[in-house]
C-alpha cells in the first residue's frame, strides 16, 4: 500500500447516499488518480448526523456541507 498525505472522510450514510456521495467518491478518486497524484485517501465513513446537509466531508479541519467535486477542488488547492 502507498503512502498518502492526507485523508478525505466522506459519509455514506442513506440521507449521504441519496444526496449523491457515491458519484462525489468516484469523481475524488477519478480526481486523486489524474489531478492530485495520490495526495488523499477517501476514507468512506457512517453517517455524521448533518443528514440534511449531505453530502458530508470532513478534510483536515473543514467541514464541507453539501460537498461537490468542485468545492473540495477549491480547499485541495488552498
Amino acid at each position: 500500500m502507498g503512502e498518502y498525505r492526507e485523508f478525505v472522510f466522506v459519509c455514506t450514510g442513506s440521507d449521504c447516499k441519496s444526496a449523491g456521495c457515491k458519484k462525489l467518491i468516484g469523481d475524488l478518486k477519478e480526481a486523486t488518480k489524474s489531478t492530485y497524484k495520490g495526495r488523499f485517501k477517501i476514507i468512506k465513513t457512517k453517517c455524521m448526523d448533518f443528514c440534511k446537509t449531505g453530502p458530508m466531508v470532513i478534510y483536515k479541519e473543514e467541514v464541507v456541507k453539501k460537498a461537490s467535486l468542485a468545492s473540495l477542488r477549491e480547499l485541495f488547492d488552498k
